[in-house]
């Protein structure tokens, strides 16, 4: 995987924020997200926590299971998870248990609760430090867009 700060990341952040778009008009909560190997989306996935009656169904924690599944260990190891919000601790542990690449999210867990009001969390560098995995972590890619879907469907 290229080093991450020479990858433009705002097409597919833009993406995860058109797919939290169609969860949050679904009537699910406003979170998507993308898995990009080698340059190519290879898995997208909406919130479904309220479509599938199952609150483990976030996009973040849907993708890590899928990759495991899924993938190679080095395609993991190369995978890049673009997403519409920073990942929750649980989805963060399952991102540190498949283990995949690197994390790059629009709005951070302390920027939502700020701005949105609840609790930041924890913030998934430290999840994955706890895990001992290497994950590199890119925030804040158009996070006034990202924002501006987390207010319209709060």
């Amino acid at each position: 995987m290229p080093p991450l700060d020479e990858l433009d990341h705002e097409s597919h952040v833009a993406e995860t924020i058109d797919l939290a778009r169609e969860a949050g008009e679904r009537g699910d909560g406003p979170f998507g997200s993308l898995l990009v190997v080698d340059g190519e989306v290879v898995m997208a996935e909406t919130n479904r926590e309220y479509t599938d009656d199952d609150i483990t169904s976030h996009p973040e924690l849907t993708i890590a299971r899928r990759a495991a599944r899924e993938l190679t260990a080095e395609e993991r190891a190369r995978a890049i998870m673009y997403t519409s919000t920073e990942p929750c601790p649980m989805c963060s542990g399952g991102i540190a248990i498949s283990p995949l690449g690197a994390v790059v999210y629009s709005v951070s867990g302390e920027r939502a609760a700020e701005e949105l009001g609840g609790a930041p969390g924890v913030p998934c560098d430290e999840v994955f430090e706890r895990w001992g995995v290497e994950i590199e972590v890119v925030g804040g890619v158009l996070e006034d867009r990202g924002l501006d879907v987390r207010r319209a469907f709060q």
